[in-house]
């Protein structure tokens, strides 16, 4: 046919029907050319006109894809043809229900080198999403399962057309449009000698879907977070260091900023009182500002309406001393994420015991993790987070050189791409002479993407001045997450060979609960 053909996807009309017929006949003249009736599309018209689309070539009817809509907890996976259609009659459709159920696809065998198909598929697509279905579901046949019938089961031939071992021209093209083979069903459609009337059972979920819209309190899809470099300087006190704390939280929130994160240790300049004690005894005495630091930004967090990822600082509990980080969430609860991998150097120098417990925390702003500088550079951690649906992973740290800060930025980045998440870390810049074991800083804070086509092609989001202080901040947008775990190039969560190896956590998950 010409490559000049005018091509029109729309919505079908019952003056459609003697081309419907015919393009119906001749795909299906397989199985004896069967057709729907007039009345049968004249009563799909009537109670569901936007689920039913057809393709035109050149003002002629060559293709359709028809639907209805099912409550489908009322039918399961163990269902015929003739039962999720009423017998035919389409009594089942519900307007309320939350399935968009595909009953017919064809395209006539003349025209379908145009990808006709991956257009109606396409529609079908956004139809369900604008509508707030869960899912769309349809029973396919497998019309050359015949050909290998007496060899192989249903299963290992649907195995061999996903390995592209077989090519199958329906399942072939159902799989390549994002569908996944939900079930085998027996005795679909009766007749259907080709598929010796087996059917695959398939399924494309919405990502998009929303099970009860919100009025208020929405998920938001748009995440704005605030970056601090923190400069290292001497304070006189505990509260000169929480007046500059607070000098940043109310520059970010002005901005209507989600999150604001600090540095690792970034309290550590009050360690000069106590730098006569040496370093071991010097920290521990840090850790006495560690529950009023907590408490001040579990208040600020709740005045400034902002979730703050408090860096980290020195805890003590029966004897141990530890590296943690607090979540203040602007709700007024707030959750707590210990340091798994203290560095030799502080394990030398200050003793500072590894902490046992991950988990991932819910906020009004998407779900977090936390790894505290050495952590991120063990990917085991960020995939563990990655496993339980973490979309932004906060990283504060602290270097001392550019090749520590390198071995942080680097592995944040490798993080950001294996977990399809977002990542931001934060640093401390400038000297500080007078507290041992803190004396010079190196950092260049940033927020860094995935990598794909709908990411900034250098996956840096927004990055700092190095070795200045300032703040970072910048949107980031968590349905693209989404739409990079169904479709992106590379699917680095789901394409995982758990047949082969799997990760293993034996330390403790988190509490459900916040305080």
């Amino acid at each position: 046919m010409s490559t000049e053909a005018r091509i029109e996807l729309r919505n079908l009309r019952l003056e459609d029907y003697l081309d419907l017929k015919e393009a119906m006949s001749e795909a299906y003249s397989g199985i004896g050319g069967v057709h729907w009736s007039e009345e049968a599309i004249r009563r799909l018209l009537e109670i569901f006109p936007e689920g039913q689309l057809c393709v035109l070539v050149d003002g002629k009817v060559v293709a359709s894809a028809l639907a209805i809509i099912v409550d489908y907890k009322q039918f399961g996976d163990r269902h015929t043809y003739q039962q999720i259609t009423g017998d035919y009659t389409f009594s089942t459709h519900d307007p309320d229900g939350d399935v968009l159920y595909g009953i017919e696809v064809f395209v006539h065998s003349q025209y379908r080198g145009l990808r006709i198909g991956r257009r109606l598929y396409d529609a079908r697509k956004e139809l369900c999403e604008n509508l707030n279905l869960r899912a769309i579901i349809a029973g396919g046949r497998i019309p050359h399962y015949d050909e290998f019938a007496d060899v192989m089961t249903p299963r290992q031939y649907i195995d061999k057309v996903r390995l592209k071992e077989i090519y199958d021209s329906t399942l072939t093209f159902q799989l390549s449009n994002d569908f996944h083979v939900r079930k085998i069903l027996k005795n679909y459609l009766p007749g259907d000698t080709q598929s010796r009337e087996y059917a695959t059972l398939l399924e494309w979920n919405n990502i998009y879907y929303e099970e009860k819209p919100q009025l208020i309190n929405k998920p938001k899809p748009v995440v704005r977070i605030g970056v601090v470099q923190w400069q290292m300087r001497l304070f006189e006190h505990f509260e000169a260091l929480a007046v500059q704390m607070e000098y940043f939280i109310d520059a970010v929130s002005d901005y209507q900023s989600d999150f604001i994160l600090f540095p690792e240790l970034f309290n550590a300049p009050l360690m000069a009182e106590f730098n006569h004690l040496g370093e071991a005894k010097a920290i521990r005495e840090l850790a006495r500002h560690t529950e009023p630091l907590r408490a001040t930004c579990a208040e600020l967090a709740v005045s400034y309406n902002v979730n703050i990822i408090a860096g980290s600082m020195p805890l003590v509990e029966e004897g141990k001393l530890y590296n943690i980080s607090y979540l203040c969430r602007r709700d007024g609860t707030w959750d707590q994420y210990r340091k798994i991998h203290p560095t030799p150097s502080e394990v030398d120098s200050w003793g500072i015991t590894g902490g046992d417990t991950i988990q991932v925390f819910e906020t009004d702003a998407g779900k977090v993790g936390i790894l505290i500088c050495y952590d991120v550079e063990f990917p085991e951690l960020a995939r563990f987070y990655g496993e339980q649906g973490m979309q932004i992973l906060f990283v504060p740290f602290l270097t001392d050189t550019q090749n520590g800060y390198n071995r942080v930025r680097r592995c944040a980045q490798a993080r950001a791409i294996e977990n399809e998440c977002y990542v931001a870390i934060a640093g401390c810049v400038g000297n500080l002479p007078k507290v041992n074991n803190m004396d010079i800083q190196y950092a260049q804070s940033a927020i860094f993407t995935p990598s794909d086509f709908a990411f900034p092609t250098n996956s840096i989001k927004a990055e700092a001045t190095p070795n200045t202080e300032m703040t970072i901040i910048a949107d980031v947008d968590l349905e693209l997450l989404k739409e990079l775990h169904e479709f992106g190039s590379v699917r680095t969560l789901k394409d995982r060979r758990l047949d082969l190896y799997e990760l293993r956590f034996n330390g403790r998950h988190g509490r459900p609960q916040a305080h």
